[in-house]
């Protein structure tokens, strides 16, 4: 390093030196682990340096109020804390995702940060630790193994309470289309072929109980991964830490994030084992089955529209061809598709991940941290989009579910109790050698009127549960 750069500073380690940008907030571990991990160019998730920020805040808060850390630093600690939390200093933030250490560089890269903006508001400058040291003070009866999955634990729970909102809004939109498509008479279709009459908004009904469960599993989800394991240091007996900071810190902290953290019962436990993310990571994959159902369904009932089912529209919400003028491609169905694929791929690499820990800790937590977090984020915006953008624009084209009914096989299916099914079948026949509908056949052979074909077909017919046998005093036999 030339003495007269002042473009960088040099710092020391166990290791050795190396030369950091005087500007950085980070230090010389994180340089190493720059180095030492160029893999994915993948940052951490925001709401896990949010999460971070917190937890070194309520650390930091708790030492200085049991004595062990004094005033003036904590103040200052705390002052870095409440920056980060808020985005301030997330450029500095530059490990990637992808580590060995199980997250040890992502503690010290925060570590560091944290103590050098601390050292700056105290007066001095990056890289001094003159004032405020990333180990003895910022990490002050910390280790990474109890701070890096209680961070994960409390950025999970934010963003299922924020999936959950979305998830409702969800809900909702397609409750709306169920009342509003409750008089559309549609064919229903098994193994995309045609089945019995039903309405439109049994379809969305259906839709939005699926997604109603969804928001119930999303919420007790949460109830499995409030209990955290800060306090525990290595490995969760709390060795290196004060009892009164152990007892103490989590209090703080649900404090400081609002949510319903609680100290561990096992923190041995808690600090090995990960079997709640992977419980977690199982509801968000039923959820993402449910997602890819309703997005699947919305195409094909939209298809065509001239060529295939258009039985309902879908908002145009870009122009779906740089070469085929006036196409509009459902864009948000398939984007919707390919997160659900991502997440059920996800639970296995999560699943792997928490079967893989070995011991008293889990060494690839930094693989399970990002891969669940994307999970939730992409999850949340993806419902939103769905809730916001599509589902409240969908309109039904009834004269085409109505044509279809009346082309298909389903009307004579309603007769099949009064008639019987080789009657029916005979009827089927006649029609199909005509080249007349179904309605037309019945008709024509007197069975029944225009008016009681209506009546069978009636919305509210159809959405009775089973016949009675007055329905069809007028049909004749």
């Amino acid at each position: 390093m030339d003495s007269h750069d002042e473009t960088l500073r040099r710092e020391h380690d166990a290791l050795g030196e190396l030369d950091i940008p005087a500007g950085a907030y980070y230090g010389i571990h994180t340089m190493r682990a720059v180095r030492n991990f160029p893999f994915s160019g993948y940052r951490l998730h925001a709401p896990f340096i949010k999460a971070l920020a917190l937890v070194k805040q309520a650390c930091a808060a708790t030492n200085a109020a049991l004595g062990h850390l004094d005033r003036e630093r904590s103040e200052a600690i705390i002052a870095a804390c409440k920056e980060m939390e808020n985005g301030q200093l997330s450029d500095h933030i530059v490990v990637d995702a992808f580590q060995g250490g199980a997250g040890t560089s992502t503690n010290m890269n925060v570590n560091e940060v944290l103590a050098n903006r601390a050292e700056e508001l105290l007066g001095g400058n990056p890289g001094e630790y003159a004032r405020v040291h990333p180990i003895h003070h910022v990490n002050m009866h910390q280790s990474t193994n109890d701070v890096y999955p209680t961070a994960l634990k409390v950025a999970s729970l934010s963003l299922l309470v924020g999936l959950e909102n979305q998830v409702a809004d969800l809900q909702e939109a397609l409750q709306a289309k169920e009342n509003a498509f409750r008089d559309v008479v549609k064919v229903g279709r098994t193994e995309l072929t045609d089945a019995v009459p039903m309405t439109l908004g049994m379809t969305f009904g259906a839709f939005a109980d699926s997604i109603a469960r969804d928001r119930w599993r999303i919420f007790k989800s949460r109830e499995r991964i409030k209990k955290v394991n800060l306090g525990g240091t290595a490995i969760g007996t709390g060795l290196g830490a004060p009892r009164d900071y152990v007892l103490k810190v989590t209090e703080t902290l649900r404090h400081l994030c609002g949510l319903p953290v609680s100290r561990a019962e096992n923190l041995v436990d808690a600090t090995q084992n990960m079997d709640s993310f992977v419980e977690v990571s199982g509801m968000l994959k039923a959820y993402a089955a449910n997602l890819m159902k309703i997005s699947s369904d919305l195409r094909l009932l939209a298809s065509g529209p001239a060529t295939g089912l258009g039985e309902i529209s879908l908002p145009p919400l870009q122009a779906g061809s740089s070469i085929m003028a006036g196409k509009i491609n459902p864009v948000m169905p398939e984007a919707v598709t390919q997160v659900a694929l991502k997440v059920m791929g996800n639970d296995q690499t999560i699943a792997l991940s928490a079967g893989m820990g070995q011991l008293e800790l889990n060494h690839l937590m930094p693989l399970l941290t990002h891969t669940l977090l994307e999970s939730l984020i992409l999850l949340v915006n993806v419902t939103k989009g769905l809730a916001q953008d599509c589902v409240p624009g969908i309109t039904a084209n009834t004269e085409r579910c109505l044509s279809h009914v009346e082309q298909s096989h389903a009307l004579a299916t309603v007769l099949v109790p009064v008639l019987g099914y080789g009657k029916v079948e005979a009827l089927l026949s006649k029609a199909k050698a005509s080249g007349r509908t179904i309605r037309e056949e019945i008709i024509l052979q007197g069975i029944a009127s225009p008016e009681i074909i209506d009546a069978l077909l009636s919305p509210k017919r159809l959405c009775k549960l089973g016949f009675t046998p007055d329905e069809f005093d007028e049909v004749k036999l």
